[in-house]
C-alpha cells in the first residue's frame, strides 16, 4: 500500500514537473576577438578596479549637481517610466503563462426549473421539472506531459526577463545621456563666455583704430577689417547664446521637468570630471551588456518556442471533472444520497495538419534570426568599446597639443599687435593672429568635451551599473 502510495506520488510529481522538447540551449560562440584591438591609438590594456557593470553610477559621476539632475531624471525621465511599465506588463504576462500549468477549479450553483407538455411526459400529463445543483470541480485541464506548456511559459519567462534587461539597458543609456547633455551645456556655456571676451576685445580694437583713423594715423581698410571682426564676434556670441538654450531644452527633455538654475554647469572648468573607467583584458565583458543580454534571451525564447512546436505533434490530454451535490429539490441539495460526479479525460492526437510543420519550420527559422541578431549585437558592443578606447588613448596628447597651440597663438596675437602699434606691421597680420587664437581656444573647448564626454560614453558601452 505504501509502495502504491509513493508511485502516485511519483507520477503526479512527473506530470507537474513535466519534461520540455526544446533543444538543448547553446550560447553561440562570440563573432569578436577575445581582446582589444592594440596598435598606437590604444592605451596598454590594464585590469579595471571594478567591473563597469558592477560601478554604481554616483561612485563614477562625482560632480554634486550632476548627481542631483541625473537622480531627476531617473524618476521623472518618461521613456524610462514606459520602459518599467513594459516590465510590469512582461512580468504580468510570464505569470499568466506559467499558470496555464496549474488546473483551473471551479465552483458552479445552477437551477432549472421547465413545464413539460402532456405530450412529452412520459406519464401522459404536463408537469414541472426542477433539478439543482452545486458542483466544485476542474474544465478541461492540459496535463502538460510533452511539455509544451512549459516551453510556452520558459519562453514568456525569457522574454521578461529580456525586457527586464532592455529597461537596464534604457537607465544606462539615460545615465549617460543626461551627463553628455550636461557637459555640452557647460563647453557651449564656456564658448559664450569665450566669445563675449572675444567681442569685448574686438570692439576695443575697433575703437582704437577709429581714433587712429581720425588722426590719419590708420587706413579706412584697417578700420573695415576690426569692423569684420567685430560683427563676427557678435554673430558667434548670438551662436552660442542659441547653443546654450538648445542645451537646456534638451536637458529638461531628458531629465522629465525644468532643471533649477543652480544644478546647471557654469562652465567647463567648473565641472568635477568622472573617474577614469578601464575595459579591462578581455572582450568578454561585453557579455554582460544589458543591451547584449536582451539579445540572448530573446534567443532562449526562440529555443524554447521550438519545444513548443515540436510538443504539437503529440498526443493533447486533458481532464474535466467535477464534483458536487444534486437534487430535484432545493431543500434536497445536501441530504444523503445527494452526491454526484463526473470524470471526463480526453486524448486529442494529430493525424494531419500542414500548418503544424509550418509553425515548426518558422520556430526554426526565427531561432536563426535571434542568432544572428546576437552576434550583431555582440559585434556593436565591440565597435562601440574600440571606438570609445581610441578616443581614450588619444584624446591625452591632442589636448596638449591644442593647449601648447593655444599658448603659441596667443603669444603670436601679442606680437602682431605690438608690431601693428608701432607701425611695423600691417593690420592683416594682427586679423590673422586674432582669427587662429580664436580657432585655438574653440578648439581646445571641443577637446576638453570630448574627453569627458567620451568617459561617460566608456561607462556606458561597458555596461556601467545602474544602481
Amino acid at each position: 500500500m505504501r509502495e502504491n502510495r509513493f508511485l502516485l506520488i511519483g507520477m503526479i510529481l512527473v506530470l507537474l514537473g513535466g519534461c520540455t522538447l526544446a533543444p538543448a540551449y547553446k550560447r553561440p560562440v562570440s563573432p569578436v576577438p577575445g581582446h582589444w584591438p592594440t596598435g598606437a591609438a590604444y592605451r596598454e590594456a590594464e585590469p579595471a578596479a571594478a567591473p563597469a557593470d558592477q560601478l554604481p553610477w554616483r561612485e563614477f559621476i562625482t560632480d554634486e549637481r550632476l548627481q542631483q539632475v541625473i537622480a531627476t531624471a531617473l524618476a521623472g525621465n518618461r521613456d524610462l517610466r514606459l520602459a518599467a511599465l513594459n516590465v510590469e506588463r512582461a512580468r504580468a504576462l510570464y505569470r499568466v503563462q506559467r499558470d496555464e500549468l496549474l488546473p483551473s477549479i471551479q465552483g458552479v450553483g445552477s437551477g432549472i426549473k421547465e413545464r413539460i407538455p402532456a405530450d412529452l411526459s412520459s406519464g401522459g400529463h404536463s408537469k414541472i421539472a426542477e433539478q439543482y445543483s452545486v458542483r466544485l470541480g476542474i474544465s478541461s485541464w492540459e496535463i502538460d506531459f510533452f511539455g509544451r506548456i512549459r516551453s510556452l511559459k520558459d519562453r514568456a519567462l525569457e522574454e521578461y526577463l529580456a525586457t527586464d534587461q532592455a529597461r537596464r539597458s534604457a537607465q544606462i543609456l539615460l545615465i549617460s545621456e543626461v551627463a553628455n547633455v550636461w557637459f555640452t551645456l557647460a563647453a557651449d556655456s564656456e564658448n559664450l563666455r569665450l566669445a563675449r571676451s572675444t567681442l569685448e576685445t574686438q570692439e576695443a580694437s575697433y575703437n582704437l583704430i577709429r581714433k587712429r583713423c581720425d588722426v590719419g594715423l590708420s587706413s579706412d581698410l584697417d578700420l573695415r577689417r576690426a569692423q569684420t571682426q567685430v560683427d563676427t564676434a557678435r554673430g558667434y556670441v548670438a551662436l552660442y547664446t542659441q547653443l546654450a538654450a538648445l542645451d537646456e531644452n534638451a536637458l529638461t527633455l531628458v531629465v522629465g521637468t525644468s532643471v533649477p538654475p543652480e544644478l546647471l554647469p557654469p562652465e567647463l572648468d567648473g565641472v568635477t570630471s568622472p573617474g577614469e573607467i578601464s575595459a579591462g583584458l578581455s572582450s568578454g565583458v561585453l557579455l554582460r551588456r544589458p543591451d547584449v543580454l536582451v539579445a540572448e534571451h530573446r534567443l532562449k525564447a526562440a529555443n524554447a518556442n521550438i519545444g513548443a512546436a515540436r510538443a504539437a505533434f503529440f498526443p493533447r490530454i486533458s481532464l474535466t471533472t467535477a464534483f458536487g451535490t444534486a437534487s430535484a429539490e432545493l431543500s434536497g441539495l445536501f441530504k444523503a444520497g445527494s452526491a454526484s460526479w463526473t470524470f471526463a479525460p480526453q486524448i486529442a492526437v494529430p493525424i494531419f495538419d500542414a500548418r503544424t510543420w509550418s509553425a515548426y519550420d518558422v520556430t526554426k527559422v526565427e531561432r536563426e534570426i535571434c542568432v544572428a541578431q546576437y552576434e550583431k549585437a555582440v559585434q556593436t558592443a565591440f565597435r562601440e568599446v574600440a571606438d570609445a578606447l581610441a578616443r581614450q588613448g588619444t584624446v591625452g596628447e591632442q589636448l596638449a597639443a591644442q593647449q601648447s597651440l593655444v599658448e603659441a597663438a596667443a603669444e603670436t596675437y601679442r606680437l602682431s599687435n605690438a608690431r601693428y602699434a608701432h607701425g611695423i606691421d600691417s593690420y592683416l597680420s594682427v586679423l590673422d593672429a586674432q582669427r587662429s587664437l580664436y580657432s585655438a581656444q574653440q578648439g581646445l573647448i571641443s577637446l576638453r568635451l570630448a574627453r569627458i564626454s567620451n568617459l561617460a560614453t566608456m561607462y556606458r558601452v561597458l555596461g556601467g551599473g545602474a544602481k
